[in-house]
């Protein structure tokens, strides 16, 4: 669990007078955590202390239209360029002048990817988490709910937060690989995704729809990678990632929890965290 007397939760408004609510702990190289849709900077509670005891600086924010941060009205914010603008921005407003450890989970995995993509001198590596970098990767229906733009969101406006956990809880499942390894995601976690997806803006759904397909940039990337990701992920397809890690060409290491799906940091943090500690200490 996280040390609240060592956690400095802030606000900040960017030039372009939006708000990012984001949290900081620890001092040292900085890492930048950003999580993925629907989700917040929650989702690195279990990461951020490990980082901090071991001499690093964390950051962990909202995403536009996530948590507490800026919420437009306007649909036509929600874009990955409009994500991304607001991430950016953000880390500017940081002011860090050593390069940065990026570890994205889901959408956040693909802006991490974008951002190296687009700002190599300013990364030093990488992690990525179940990364989404091309809408492929969604189920078929949900390739083809997510490719038009959703006008009417009322309905998942009005959503009530139990409706939102009863989908969390039946997606959570209990059993055994090999007799060995539990897939239970604790309570906690739950309710906060939950409330995560409770108070995200209904503008975010359209976000997938403008992704841009970054495979064919990753030659690109020169920075080392860590590559983790869940065996039974229902949100994306897994069958992707051991494609995207084949692609990476600065691949260091690749790690698969049989057991976990989607949020493998959230499913097992003990296994989780000392692969990502044991990476940064080889950079």
């Amino acid at each position: 669990m996280i040390d609240h007397k060592s956690i400095t939760y802030q606000t900040t408004m960017l030039e372009n007078n939006q708000i990012v609510n984001y949290v900081q702990q620890g001092q040292g190289d900085p890492v930048i955590l950003t999580h993925g849709l629907a989700a917040s900077l929650h989702d690195w509670d279990d990461l951020l202390p490990e980082l901090a005891s071991s001499g690093y600086a964390g950051y962990a924010l909202d995403l536009l239209g996530h948590g507490e941060s800026e919420k437009p009205a306007h649909r036509r914010h929600y874009s990955v360029d409009g994500v991304f603008d607001h991430f950016s921005k953000w880390i500017d407003s940081l002011q860090l002048r050593e390069p940065l450890i990026l570890i994205g989970h889901s959408l956040g995995g693909g802006l991490s990817l974008l951002y190296a993509l687009r700002h190599p001198e300013r990364v030093r590596a990488l992690v990525l988490v179940n990364p989404f970098y091309d809408i492929k990767q969604l189920p078929l229906l949900m390739q083809t709910l997510f490719r038009h733009k959703l006008i009417n969101t009322d309905l998942i406006d009005r959503t009530p937060y139990a409706l939102f956990r009863l989908l969390v809880d039946v997606g959570n499942f209990s059993g055994t690989i090999g007799q060995r390894e539990n897939h239970v995601i604790p309570e906690h976690i739950r309710y906060q995704t939950a409330l995560d997806y409770k108070r995200a803006s209904s503008g975010i759904y359209n976000i997938p729809n403008s992704l841009p397909n970054l495979t064919t940039d990753l030659l690109r990337l020169h920075q080392p990678t860590l590559f983790l990701w869940g065996g039974r992920d229902q949100t994306l397809t897994t069958s992707s990632f051991p494609q995207l890690a084949e692609a990476l060409p600065n691949l260091k290491g690749t790690h698969t929890f049989p057991a976990c799906g989607h949020v493998p940091h959230q499913c097992h943090p003990e296994k989780f965290n000392p692969l990502v500690m044991e990476f940064l200490r080889g950079l």
